[in-house]
């Protein structure tokens, strides 16, 4: 006969019941991997899973627990991830998760996870994921669009007085409505003007109409506000118009790597690109990542690899810490944490579980001047640009 104690916690189990030491108990603990697979980023997506297996082979374990990674295609769909979430969480209980590519995906798992009482960490740029719409459960790695866009247009238009006259280019979703909100209070306190915006939607890849709108409106600087591979189309479009010869051109959320790499250096050279991450940065962990790449992956980090990587090593480092996987004891070891990451010294706000850290800004740089196959850009800058919490809108609860 199976003792009342046994029974109690086995259903316990099942329901996703246990805490504190309990936890710690499991003998293997799966990090859920959220990324776009399929869709419109998934090449983001493909590179980003690497980043955070890299972590859990790299690790092996946490507290004495086998690590496992378990990916979760959003298939770029906001509706889908957080249904697809939502199973996961019914059927295994608060769970540990990682990741994400667009800003509304990015909340609405975000909200589903912390109703279950789960840990998430993500790397989406939308302000309000760590503004009005911030939960207790939800971190983020990445700076926010007021970051990215402060971090990389104010030393550009510093470097280039001559910049009076701005046209962006938008996409027309949550994370591309921030950028432009940024960008248009980062103008206006300057006295630049903007001249023109187009909007795009998820799903174009043909930017000439709106390339031929920006050429005809005679702006001093093409700022890009897209992302990933339509970041990457519409910066070559551009120089099919000629437009590098005429204007300056800035991407502010660029994949760093990944985005030169899929350009060439011809296409990059004299294109400002801003950057989460930069895999020639200083610092120890990123050293670390580099070698690890390199000899696991044969290849240097890109930033969607990194930021992944580096959000499940925090998860993974908090459950060695805590000594188990329970969510709010992780929750509680990350809230004012500061270590040592891939961009430098990075510290996680108590007050909206924002990590902020170094945002770069890099030039891109001519073919005779690169030292190595991947040394495709000068950083010009490293900035940090955050909002106080009380500034951002954000209550924890």
């Amino acid at each position: 006969m199976v003792p009342i104690f046994t029974k109690t916690i086995a259903i316990a189990a099942s329901i996703g019941l246990l805490t504190g030491a309990a936890y710690a108990q499991d003998k293997e603990l799966t990090i859920y991997n959220i990324a776009s697979m399929s869709g419109s980023f998934a090449n983001f997506g493909k590179q980003a899973e690497k980043g955070a297996r890299l972590a859990v082979e790299t690790a092996g374990e946490a507290a004495g627990m086998k690590l496992k990674l378990v990916t979760i295609d959003t298939e770029s769909n906001a509706g889908k991830a957080a249904r697809k979430v939502k199973a996961v969480l019914a059927e295994h209980g608060p769970g540990l998760f990682v990741g994400s590519t667009l800003s509304s995906t990015a909340l609405a798992i975000g909200a589903e996870i912390h109703s279950a009482g789960g840990i998430y960490i993500n790397g989406s740029g939308a302000d309000s994921i760590t503004g009005e719409k911030c939960n207790a459960s939800m971190f983020r790695w990445s700076a926010p669009t007021y970051g990215a866009v402060n971090a990389s247009l104010q030393p550009v238009l510093d470097k280039h007085p001559e910049i009076k006259k701005v046209y962006t280019l938008t996409p027309q979703y949550v994370f591309g409505e921030a950028m432009l909100t940024n960008a248009k209070k980062v103008l206006a306190d300057r006295g630049i003007e903007l001249v023109g915006n187009s909007y795009h939607s998820l799903k174009d890849r043909e930017f000439s109409g709106i390339i031929a709108q920006a050429q005809a409106a005679k702006p001093d600087l093409l700022l890009l506000l897209n992302f990933g591979s339509q970041a990457a189309a519409s910066i070559q479009q551009a120089i099919n118009f000629g437009l590098k010869e005429k204007m300056e051109i800035l991407l502010v959320w660029s994949s760093g790597l990944d985005t030169m790499q899929s350009l060439g250096s011809e296409v990059s050279n004299g294109i400002y690109f801003g950057a989460q991450y930069w895999h020639e940065e200083d610092a120890p962990a990123n050293k670390t990542l580099v070698e690890v790449s390199k000899k696991s992956l044969g290849e240097a980090p890109n930033y969607p690899m990194a930021h992944y990587y580096q959000m499940t090593n925090m998860l993974i480092d908090a459950v060695n810490k805590t000594g188990g996987n329970d969510p709010a004891k992780i929750r509680a070891h990350l809230e004012g944490l500061t270590y040592e990451g891939i961009t430098g010294t990075e510290t996680v706000s108590a007050d909206n579980h924002q990590v902020e850290k170094n945002f770069y800004l890099l030039k891109g740089k001519a073919k005779v001047d690169m030292t190595d196959a991947d040394d495709f850009a000068d950083v010009l800058a490293k900035n940090k640009f955050f909002l106080p919490a009380s500034e951002t809108g954000c209550v924890l609860k």
